[in-house]
């Protein structure tokens, strides 16, 4: 075994965790790779080509990378577990009103405990994923994750569910590199076509991003379950007819197939009355939210009201807070109003560039 240790690196057959792959295996680690089938477009109700981190070519350039570069590959099928964590708490989460954040489930329920099963049978120390984040030891004996050095591509946001068991095992090979670095790394390399590989930023199961279809697909009887209902002004005032409750986010503006004269977002839904409330931009501000299933990776508590920024968005810029923990709850004051909080969604809390931890909105 090698000096540096054997480490499971999660290959998607994109240009991040390719390159990972790469970086740990001329530090002297012994790599493994590993790539994870978790859905497929039949079972989602897709009719084009797969594409994404789950196709059958992504799998065949993970494949022969580590050909290429001489260390195992090995394929997983999770596609159960997925569907019945991931894709199942997405549609529940849409079916009760909320905007589910599938990411972070995926990454905390799904990928990180399939690799470190795995890394156990295979004795390797170490797991390692192409995320764009670092993580630290603290003299206090716990893991801090911090945002990576691409502020673009920073996945911090979806890492605060890790335990820290999990991230005593985990290495982030690509935390101290940009977006660029890392393409001209695969170039270096001499692998070209992977070093121009475009990359998706849609939910990796929802067929061409069309969130609406899928629900559709996966509950075939919810628009009979669900119906039509009425599109009010925070007033109670109808002003319209909606497809039903589900197919609405909070903050959405287009798509509404409604002309008030003026712009109109969703600030809230009540699925109990097949509800959904418009309003002006100004009523989607906030000033306060409760934060559950908290997770805290910096601290093992926060016992006093404690100043953070936090992101309730994955490309949100972060509002200066203060929270106070309360259970496996926070509350958290805004310094200054937020747009757009969303139940279901991720509220994640930073001091500096360290992840305090996070949760999600209620």
């Amino acid at each position: 075994m090698s000096k540096r240790g054997r480490v499971l690196v999660a290959m998607s057959g994109g240009v991040d965790s390719s390159v990972a792959a790469v970086m740990l295996h001329e530090q002297g680690y012994e790599v493994i790779g590993l790539t994870m089938k978790t859905w497929d477009y039949a079972s989602a109700g897709g009719s084009s080509k797969e594409t994404g981190c789950c196709s059958l070519d992504s799998i065949n350039d993970a494949r022969a990378l580590a050909v290429a570069y001489g260390f195992p590959h090995y394929i997983l099928d999770i596609r159960d577990e997925f569907s019945g964590f991931v894709i199942d708490n997405f549609v529940e989460e849409y079916i009760a009103g909320r905007t589910p954040n599938p990411c972070v489930l995926c990454n905390t329920h799904i990928k990180w405990e399939a690799l470190l099963k795995r890394a156990n049978h295979l004795d390797c120390e170490f797991i390692a994923t192409g995320h764009y984040a670092n993580i630290r030891l603290q003299d206090s004996g716990r893991y801090v994750v911090s945002k990576g050095k691409d502020e673009n591509k920073d996945q911090s946001y979806v890492l605060w569910g890790v335990s820290q068991e999990n991230l005593a095992r985990t290495r982030f090979p690509l935390g101290t590199y940009s977006k660029p670095e890392i393409r001209q790394m695969a170039n270096d390399m001499g692998q070209r076509e992977l070093a121009n590989k475009s990359e998706s930023y849609e939910i990796c199961f929802v067929p061409n991003n069309d969130y609406r279809s899928f629900l559709r697909h996966r509950v075939e009887d919810l628009d009979e379950r669900v119906g039509a209902g009425n599109f009010v002004l925070s007033d109670g005032t109808v002003v319209g007819k909606h497809e039903g409750y589900p197919y609405y986010t909070i903050g959405q503006r287009k798509g509404l197939g409604i002309a008030l004269g003026r712009p109109v977002f969703v600030i809230k839904i009540i699925p109990e009355t097949n509800t959904v409330v418009l309003g002006d931009e100004v009523e989607l501000q906030r000033s306060f939210a409760i934060v559950k299933n908290i997770n805290l990776v910096k601290y093992a508590s926060i016992d006093a009201p404690f100043e953070a920024v936090t992101k309730v968005r994955y490309k949100d810029a972060g509002m200066l807070s203060t929270i106070e923990q309360e259970g496996t709850s926070m509350k958290v004051e805004f310094h200054h109003a937020v747009k757009g909080i969303a139940p279901g969604q991720s509220a994640v809390f930073y001091e500096g560039n360290d992840l305090i931890g996070g949760g999600f909105l209620a």
